[in-house]
């Protein structure tokens, strides 16, 4: 019997510290190698850490909502050649290593030990409609629990703890947190100012019909964004100040020659930012493509981490719920963020005649401390052309 002390690694990208969103696991358990032990949020994403060894759980340290440094103890399981171990398949003999003698054993597996397998946006969706995850039959890969089996199970209703409570308090953790300070300091840090314009997109509807017009009957059709991502794209090589980041801990200023297009995506836990990259090289059905799949990732929480960073503008579109003007934060270290609002017919006067045209404002925020305002109205004026002549879009 020998006991593992078990210690935050490194999560990736220089990943100093990361807070613990959620344990899968409480004192006592009997666990089995690769069983997820916890939740930890990073400022990037929430993660599953899995256990590097078979036993028991002997001591956690940390509550959910603190945080643990790299290197620093996270648990400690006690491990032992005959303890009995879970498994993500009730009652079936797993061969397991045992770290302390490194002989093969096999590992009783007590099906009242098994812990329900799903990500953390289900179980989170779970505990909100008080649904008691070892009640539902998982039928994802491995029995995992995915969302849509949520929706077989009739939904108990959260009550606040106390009867007649009036008010519910929420602990602000995880990617909600890391929301929170992202946005606070890009106020705090980062003087920003806002430029609109209106955009007559009657001729981008027009494209967007005539391609949606051309695909087959199970691909998903084209939206205004990938059209707005590909313009965006060429107008930045007029405007590379605008396709930066500013490194301040070197008080540098970066300038990039690809363009690495955040998708300001609304998930479960909160905004995430996933990015489509080398925008510039794709095709158009390539980067609609692309578009969805990395906002579907972050979603549904398999976005891997380095689809979560590196990008070098952002695009933020509430689509019908777009208002007519809003002013996007910037996604630092980002100095340029275009807000896309939401396309309606309006009464215009066109050429001297009233006419009606399909019209949508572009809400965008810049850095003023490196972007002038003359370049940002520069910029989207150039990006309303190509929007307002969107064949140039497929041209260049």
């Amino acid at each position: 019997m020998s006991r593992y002390v078990f210690k935050l690694p490194d999560l990736g990208e220089g990943t100093v510290s990361a807070e613990i969103v959620a344990w899968r696991v409480a004192v006592g358990d009997a666990i089995a190698e690769d069983a997820p032990l916890a939740e930890m949020s990073t400022d990037k994403a929430v993660v599953e850490v899995p256990s590097p060894v078979s036993g028991r759980v002997v001591s956690l340290s940390g509550k959910p909502g603190e945080m643990v440094a790299v290197g620093a103890e996270l648990l400690v399981i006690e491990t032992d050649a005959d303890a009995v171990v879970t498994s993500a398949i009730p009652q079936a003999p797993v061969p397991q290593t045992n770290p302390a003698n490194k002989t093969q054993v096999t590992a009783r597996v007590d099906s009242a030990d098994v812990k329900p397998r799903a990500s953390p946006s289900t179980r989170r969706q779970a505990r909100e409609a008080g649904i008691d995850l070892r009640q539902v039959a998982g039928t994802g890969s491995g029995g995992r629990i995915l969302a849509a089996d949520l929706q077989a199970t009739p939904r108990a209703e959260a009550i606040l703890a106390g009867s007649g409570a009036e008010r519910e308090e929420t602990p602000v953790i995880g990617v909600r947190r890391v929301i929170a300070q992202r946005m606070l300091d890009a106020k705090r840090n980062s003087p920003h100012f806002a430029y609109v314009e209106e955009v007559d997109v009657t001729a981008l509807e027009a494209l967007r019909q005539e391609l949606n017009a051309k695909l087959a009957a199970d691909e998903p059709a084209y939206s205004y964004l990938p059209l707005i991502v590909a313009a965006l794209a060429q107008v930045l090589r007029q405007f590379p100040q605008c396709n930066a980041h500013y490194d301040a801990a070197r008080n540098v200023l970066i300038r990039f020659r690809d363009v690495h297009a955040g998708i300001a995506t609304q998930t479960r836990d909160g905004l995430k930012v996933p990015v489509v990259r080398h925008v510039a090289g794709r095709a158009l059905a390539d980067l609609a493509n692309e578009i969805r799949r990395v906002s579907a990732a972050a979603r549904d929480n398999t976005a891997k981490r380095d689809e979560l960073s590196g990008s070098t503008i952002t695009v933020t579109s509430l689509g019908k719920l777009g208002g007519i003007v809003s002013t996007p934060i910037l996604n630092v270290p980002e100095v340029a963020v275009v807000g896309v609002n939401k396309a309606i017919e309006r009464v215009v006067v066109r050429n001297g005649g009233i006419a009606i045209r399909r019209m949508m404002n572009l809400s965008s925020s810049f850095d003023h401390r490196f972007v002038d305002g003359y370049d940002a109205a520069a910029m989207i004026q150039a990006l309303k052309e190509r929007l307002e002549d969107p064949g140039k879009i497929l041209q260049s």
